[in-house]
């Protein structure tokens, strides 16, 4: 493990120059398909991208701010003692895998990833579970900077502490560093768009790079077995949720008025739900001044498929 630059000092954005030149922890679960949030496509488009985003939000301020609160209740619980690197560590072999550390434990080659999240996700944390794309970051981390293991801890806001030791696996690592070696290699050095994986964020950068159409008209070569697919699918989805909602019907025919029912391990409700709306016909009848002095053009391309 070398050190690529000091982050002491180090502005947010010139950190974020930094990140672009390499694959961090937070990209490797992504590229391996396992974020939920994010995907392959993002990366690439985030490191061939010469714009520096200062995206935040409220999740990722607490994050920040509570790192150090997380360190310390791990400390309190384990009755280890944490150091900080202050730098963005890079692989000896594979100059393109970076770590940003949150913590090492002092006196050991181990590390420490700190997380906070909510309420809502604590199931995914329940029996000392760690989602996967948090355990590819830290497999990542070990990967980068030869680390025997990796304790990730995590805070859920207003419930519970909880932390979990990941002992290194060299397959795991010899397999994560093939595929971002591939990624870093095959599509961000030549420039090539990962393919898509049917997730919204890949929906998101295809629409980011494809916003708008003009009249054109092409022939496309190699989808005919693609779009049969698809046919079958749409059939096999309109079968089931027609299944579903038939089952939704006899459940609410045996629940009558009732506003919960218990099944088993399941709960069902059928509340009552209030909700205003505006109605917009008699606004554009009655007001039309008004309706057309908050009118908002929106484009967006609409993608339709039929047999010709």
């Amino acid at each position: 493990m070398k050190r690529l630059v000091s982050t002491i000092n180090l502005s947010h954005n010139e950190w974020i120059k930094y990140r672009k030149m390499g694959i961090g922890g937070s990209d490797a679960g992504a590229i391996c398909g396992l974020n939920p949030y994010s995907t392959a496509m993002t990366v690439y488009a985030d490191k061939i991208s010469e714009e520096i985003l200062e995206y935040d939000n409220e999740a990722m301020r607490q994050g920040r701010d509570l790192e150090n609160y997380v360190a310390q209740r791990f400390m309190e619980e384990t009755n280890l003692k944490l150091r900080r690197v202050n730098a963005i560590c890079v692989h000896d072999k594979y100059p393109f895998m970076f770590a940003n550390v949150d913590r090492m434990i002092v006196g050991e080659n181990i590390g420490l990833e700190c997380k906070t999240t909510n309420i809502l996700n604590a199931d995914k944390w329940k029996d000392n579970n760690v989602p996967a794309h948090y355990q590819i970051q830290c497999h990542h981390y070990m990967a980068v900077t030869g680390a025997k293991a990796w304790y990730i801890a995590v805070v859920i806001l207003g419930k519970d502490f909880k932390y979990v030791k990941i002992d290194r696996d060299e397959e795991i690592i010899e397999n994560l560093i093939k595929i971002e070696s591939d990624f870093w290699n095959d599509y961000v050095l030549k420039r090539v768009m990962p393919d898509p994986d049917g997730s919204k964020a890949a929906d998101d950068i295809i629409n980011q790079y494809f916003g708008r159409a003009i009249k054109e008209s092409i022939i496309l070569q190699g989808f005919t077995d693609k779009l049969k697919r698809r046919d079958e699918i749409t059939e096999l989805i309109s079968k089931l949720e027609k299944d579903k909602n038939t089952i939704d019907q006899e459940i609410k025919l045996a629940m009558a008025e009732a506003e919960t029912a218990y099944c088993g391990d399941y709960q069902i409700n059928w509340r009552n739900v209030s909700s205003s709306r505006l109605d917009v016909d008699r606004i554009k009848n009655e007001r039309p001044d008004i309706y057309q002095n908050y009118l908002k053009e929106i484009q967006s391309r609409r993608f339709t498929i039929k047999a010709a």
